[in-house]
């Protein structure tokens, strides 16, 4: 049995290494943080009644962490090809500095932090990583996606 020749070149990943998306802005709305608050089952408070997130220290209704799953962030456009027709998601981690927030403006951006290929049963398997940064409307970021995608 025969190895395949590598699919990834040194001169590939440093090109793809720091290439951004175009940025995407969603408003936030009250209604769409209920819903999601709901559809996730969590029953917080802070996620949907008004009257007692007003209260708290946030003065009033701030989204679910995992909220900003739901935002739609572009993807980088890599500077060639992939030829693998098959993808499993690696994976996500998060960090949360500012809550979200009905009437904010989140502006996600996503650029490649690391590519490397690896073997794998079925062949090479080229790894993506992703970094997503979620800004609000005051160029604070609310939160950050360190996200994995497998293609082979």
């Amino acid at each position: 049995m025969t190895t395949p020749a590598p699919f990834l070149t040194e001169e590939m990943r440093q090109q793809a290494i720091g290439v951004e998306s175009p940025p995407v802005t969603i408003d936030i709305e009250k209604g769409a943080i209920i819903r999601f608050a709901e559809a996730i089952g969590d029953a917080n408070p802070l996620f949907n009644d008004e009257e007692v997130a007003r209260q708290s220290q946030y003065g009033g209704l701030i989204a679910p962490p995992t909220f900003l799953r739901s935002a739609k962030a572009g993807r980088p456009d890599l500077p060639f090809d992939i030829p693998f027709e098959r993808a499993l998601d690696g994976g996500s981690d998060w960090e949360y500095f500012e809550p979200v927030r009905p009437g904010d403006r989140i502006t996600a951006v996503a650029h490649v932090s690391n590519i490397t290929e690896r073997a794998g049963r079925l062949g090479p398997m080229l790894i993506t990583t992703v970094v997503i940064t979620y800004r609000n409307q005051f160029d604070q970021v609310a939160a950050t996606q360190t996200a994995t995608s497998i293609r082979y």
